[in-house]
């Protein structure tokens, strides 16, 4: 189970996270500042080469620093290598690490200092233990998919050395431009050698704060399942000038009392909230804080409507006969059918259910893969897949890609589509109305009124003599089982849902295209119903062989970026024009009262340090943000990125070795 596959049946906005940019606080600094929040789920692993969830991230992107690091405006800089050179093919990364970093134990007692070896001995670790995040690297780095496989039992010949105790050198495959947004994971994070002989398989156990090392920023002191996470600064930690939160205090939130979020911060116990649509004070919050409600930036989780392309279990259904399953598969296989539900779909309508009113259109997204994701020459990545989108079908000249955008509901084009799917259906013998099972949790109420809004319009826009939605009503394990967590397609037992996502890993396009790729990709099973590596005749029925020719075209594209990103262009607009999911929102956008001081803590979409996991270059203090104040930083702070970002990439030259 990738950490990156997103659930979204339950309650989905717990990050306060805003934006970041140079500023300063007002907080009185001689005096200790504690954080107080809520964490929703309990870590199954302290170990952070293995696990990739977000429940352990939200510790050990505290507590462990890796080579490289997010700056407050997504820039990779330094941790704990203070340098990097690249060859000049792209196939060698050398790290200098930096002298004087330590690991510390719970305690806050020096074990050691932290060297080259351990980054070795990090990633072996993780390579035995089958690591979650293997995926990232393991076709990456060169002789390292041999030895997970088997193929070789001498880690040695993996592409990763300690030339000496401050130098870590990796050898790739091929280039990979984005390479170094990777280091921030836990999969390439260091473990002392000899702490992990000494605890042996009792190394990150879930519960028991001694059984990893500390470099980072804070120390685990008390971990309580269901109840409490509680972290305090490293006082010997390296980089401490840029840690200004004396004390991390989370209690468990079940997400049954989304009201006390905003209760919380209300009554002073927290520094920040979101505001709940559906929450009891919603109302009497907006009305008392009516100046100082802001608005997060949409962030890279992209959430989508799923298409089940080959479905074969049936205990969730309202169909009656084989003919409806039947006349359901084929409708489901057939593009232009695809895309009238994608034109039919009021996805602000349905959003407003949860998010409300003034939220939803902040949260639209209409690409999977996030129109600003890179950058194409002069061009955003969005722009460029709307040129190669609107050479594929008409119908779409006039849908924006652009995030917060709501041009891609239109009834006129769902009824069109859909004439022309029934025509072509009707002639293979399909009844009508078609039966679409969409399942949703019982005990989420907001989530069954979204799900009876899809239904509404849908069935207004199509005819409910044309099309009828069945809404299922599960208990959150059965949703979680058949959609996100499903094990192969006999658990996919529905028709449409939209309670699957997907966040980025790294910084380059394959990372949302890949996961749909039909020999691998990890979103099929979960989205498309269709286990990935086999020859199921519904990949060629609905084109994802040619999807495939798409992406490995793409990504045998190493070292021209523009080249790249144009040829992933043309592969986002292959599953945008297919339909085979149909982008709904991103995470992020959310609605915020917040005391944290604009434009401090990390910035970015990937990697294990950044604002979602990490207290690191955070400030707080006593004011409430205003909406003014917010609004006027944001003017700025576009320019600032662009300009950040832009000389970065102006000054990655001087890694590059001669």
């Amino acid at each position: 189970m990738k950490k990156r596959l997103l659930l979204t049946a339950g309650i989905v906005v717990l990050s306060t996270a805003v934006l970041g940019a140079c500023s300063t606080a007002s907080k009185d600094t001689t005096k200790p500042v504690t954080y107080n929040y809520v964490f929703a789920s309990d870590p199954n692993s302290l170990d952070y080469t293995v696990s990739n969830d977000k429940s352990t991230k939200q510790i050990t992107g505290n507590v462990i620093d890796g080579l490289l690091e997010n700056d407050e405006y997504g820039n990779l800089v330094p941790s704990v290598a203070e340098d990097w050179t690249v060859s000049k093919d792209g196939m060698t990364y050398t790290y200098k690490i930096r002298e004087g970093v330590k690991w510390y134990t719970n305690e806050g007692e020096e074990y050691g200092e932290v060297k080259a070896k351990d980054f070795v001995a990090g990633l072996k670790h993780a390579a035995d233990k089958k690591s979650q995040a293997l995926y990232l690297v393991q076709d990456s780095i060169k002789g390292l998919d041999d030895y997970v496989n088997g193929k070789t039992t001498d880690f040695s010949t993996v592409g990763i050395k300690a030339t000496d105790d401050h130098t870590v050198v990796y050898t790739l495959n091929h280039p990979e431009s984005f390479w170094n947004s990777k280091t921030t994971m836990g999969v390439l994070a260091p473990i002392s050698e000899d702490f992990l002989a000494s605890k042996g398989d009792d190394f990150g156990k879930a519960t028991d704060v001694t059984s990893i090392l500390y470099n980072g920023g804070y120390i685990l002191k008390g971990l309580t399942s269901k109840s409490s996470i509680e972290m305090t600064k490293n006082k010997n930690y390296w980089d401490k000038e840029n840690v200004f939160i004396d004390d991390i205090k989370l209690s468990f939130f079940d997400g049954q009392d989304a009201d006390s979020l905003g209760r919380g911060f209300d009554e002073g116990h927290y520094p920040a909230a979101p505001l709940f649509k559906n929450s009891a004070n919603y109302e009497r919050l907006k009305e008392k804080y009516k100046d100082n409600v802001v608005y997060s930036l949409q962030r890279g989780g992209s959430n989508f409507m799923s298409i089940n392309i080959d479905r074969v279990s049936y205990s969730h259904t309202s169909k009656q006969t084989d003919a409806e399953k039947s006349s359901t598969k084929k409708a489901l296989l057939n593009k232009d059918f695809r895309q009238a539900l994608a034109f039919a779909a009021d996805r602000k309508a349905a959003l407003a259910q949860v998010f409300g009113d003034e939220l939803a259109p902040r949260k639209l997204r209409s690409s999977f893969t996030p129109p600003t994701f890179v950058q194409v020459g002069e061009q955003t990545f969005g722009q460029v897949v709307k040129t190669e989108l609107d050479k594929l079908d008409s119908v779409w000249k006039d849908v924006s890609l652009e995030d917060a955008q709501d041009t891609l509901h239109n009834v006129d084009k769902a009824k069109a589509k859909f004439e022309a799917a029934k025509k072509a259906l009707q002639a293979d013998g399909v009844q009508f109305p078609i039966h679409l099972d969409l399942p949703v949790s019982s005990t989420q109420t907001s989530f069954v009124k979204q799900a009876q809004s899809y239904k509404q319009s849908i069935e207004e826009a199509l005819g409910a003599d044309n099309l009828v939605i069945d809404i299922q009503q599960v208990s959150d394990d059965e949703l979680g089982n058949m959609t996100g967590l499903a094990t192969s397609n006999a658990n996919t037992d529905w028709d449409i849902n939209v309670n699957n996502g997907w966040s980025p890993d790294y910084d380059d396009p394959s990372t949302y295209l890949d996961t749909f790729d039909p020999t691998s990709g990890p979103l099929l099973l979960s989205s498309l119903g269709v286990a990935p590596g086999t020859d199921n005749p519904v990949i060629k029925a609905v084109g994802l062989d040619k999807f495939k020719a798409l992406i490995d075209d793409a990504n045998s594209e190493k070292t021209d970026l523009q080249k790249r990103y144009e040829k992933y262009a043309k592969a986002q607009a292959w599953l945008s024009d297919s339909s085979l999911i149909i982008p709904i929102h991103s995470d992020g956008a959310q609605m915020i009262l917040t005391k944290k001081v604009l434009g401090t803590g990390a910035y970015g979409w990937v990697g294990d340090k950044t604002s979602d996991n990490s207290y690191k270059y955070q400030k707080l203090q006593d004011k409430i943000v205003t909406t003014k104040e917010m609004d006027e930083f944001r003017k700025k702070f576009a320019d600032e990125k662009a300009k950040s970002n832009a000389d970065y990439q102006m000054n990655l030259d001087r890694h590059i070795q001669d």
